[in-house]
């Protein structure tokens, strides 16, 4: 089944490229570590979801959005090299004029003004589909037009197309701030997208600025290197994997699957990524890896809410059995332990079938009202990932989010409160009320994940 990508926006588009090339890239890579018919059944199932074929040559299956012209026509320009995949050039849509990082003027300009001829490119692309897996929407949150528009566009597809499953994969701001009205823009994208998204996958620009400085080793970090990045941990988790333990099909319903195994509920939807190994090409053939080693220290990463394998906090351990009395054991839940609802765990690579998962199915790692049976799943492949011999990538719905997400809330109400740029978005349709209602529903969802033990 294909998956429809959606960039949105400046940031959207130049994630976009990175995530279509890593995964084309891997899939042509004769570094594998398995047998050439796994190699050809693994190509042909990444091809299947991703790209479609005309005249030999990969396209895309994405749509590109942007007010400006210049990233779309730069991101176009770099696809199209010989030898490699390529874009639609006609699977596109841009304007002249952005949307001055407003989310008001992206959601209520923009949006209603440009939906249709952009769902038109979207119809066209399913067209092409033989069987429709869903959405994959990049866009990130703190600007005007992939937040704004991006918002509108989510619910539009949920409006047009209910019985596809709809992933918006959102950019977190700096925690320093890009954007003074990022805070703004964050909380009012956030709201509407959890109205009409199936899932949010979360990445944090300060945890990859982070891998990029101290794990790739980057000096000076561009944009490009947080893009490569994050193209990697979205790579390893979208590449095909077999359908079920020593069966030698690929799974065939990517987003479904996701899905069917990470949100068991409406309520909890904010999904994060952590990706094992992860460092510089050039330190690559000098490094070796066990599953033991990669799993204990994803365990940990996993405990402690770290984003890498460096600088892990190994004192933080899951509450024992009845001790200490509940009082205690919430008060340092939420100070120190991160409670999963849901974890897929993902392994690439030689020897995979041997990998112990055990520490993965502790049931102190998770809520109590969903054991590790409903709550723990794990995909696994011979055939390695980005010429890592071994790899694993975690997908979790917990409490990571918890303290970003309330950082953000904080920061824009104190903003609301003194009325600071209201009338950037009351100019555009935005009421005071509308803020009103973002406040309310991410409080309450701060406060169902806060209250997970």
């Amino acid at each position: 089944m294909a998956v429809v990508t959606v960039q949105l926006g400046q940031c959207g588009n130049q994630i976009g490229f990175e995530v279509f090339d890593a995964l084309f890239t891997d899939s042509q890579c004769s570094q594998g570590f398995c047998s050439k018919r796994e190699n050809e059944a693994y190509q042909a199932s990444c091809t299947e979801r991703f790209f479609r074929e005309e005249n030999g040559v990969p396209i895309a299956r994405a749509v590109l959005v942007d007010m400006e012209p210049k990233v779309i026509n730069q991101m176009l320009s770099k696809a199209a090299q010989p030898g490699r995949w390529k874009y639609d050039q006609h699977a596109r849509f841009c304007q002249k004029q952005g949307s001055g990082n407003n989310w008001a003027y992206g959601y209520s300009v923009h949006g209603p003004k440009h939906a249709e001829s952009i769902m038109n490119l979207i119809q066209k692309e399913v067209e092409k589909c033989d069987s429709l897996s869903g959405f994959f929407i990049i866009m990130s949150i703190a600007g005007g037009t992939g937040s704004g528009l991006g918002a509108f566009l989510t619910q539009h597809l949920q409006d047009h197309y209910s019985n596809a499953l709809k992933m918006n994969q959102i950019i977190w701001p700096y925690g320093t701030g890009e954007v003074i009205v990022q805070n703004y823009n964050s909380i009012l994208t956030l709201s509407h997208l959890y109205r009409s998204s199936d899932a949010l996958l979360v990445h944090e620009n300060d945890a990859v600025h982070k891998i990029c400085a101290k794990l790739m080793s980057t000096k000076q970090i561009s944009f490009r290197d947080i893009n490569q990045v994050l193209a990697h941990q979205l790579g390893s988790v979208f590449q095909p994997t077999h359908s079920a333990e020593c069966s030698f099909h690929y799974r065939t319903n990517p987003l479904g699957d996701l899905m069917e195994h990470l949100v068991p509920h409406p309520e909890f939807k904010m999904l994060g990524v952590r990706t094992i190994p992860q460092m510089s090409e050039t330190s690559l053939p000098y490094s070796t890896f066990t599953w033991n080693g990669l799993l204990k220290r994803l365990r940990q990463m996993l405990i402690s809410n770290a984003k890498m394998d460096e600088g892990i906090d190994w004192q933080v351990r899951p509450p024992l059995p009845k001790l200490p009395p509940p009082g205690k054991m919430c008060l340092n839940r939420e100070q120190h332990f991160n409670t999963s609802l849901a974890n897929l765990l993902i392994l690439r690579g030689k020897d995979v079938q041997n990998a112990n998962l055990e520490g993965f199915r502790d049931p102190a790692l998770y809520t109590s009202w969903l054991g590790p049976a409903d709550a723990f799943s794990a995909w696994k492949t011979p055939r390695a990932f980005n010429r890592y011999e071994r790899s694993a990538a975690l997908v979790s719905n917990g409490q990571f989010f918890v303290r970003p997400l309330d950082a953000v809330v904080g920061k824009a109400w104190n903003m609301f409160a003194s009325k600071a740029y209201i009338h950037q978005y009351t100019k555009f349709g935005i009421e005071e009320e509308d803020f009103l209602d973002s406040f309310t529903l991410l409080e309450q969802v701060v406060a169902s994940y806060r209250n997970l033990f």
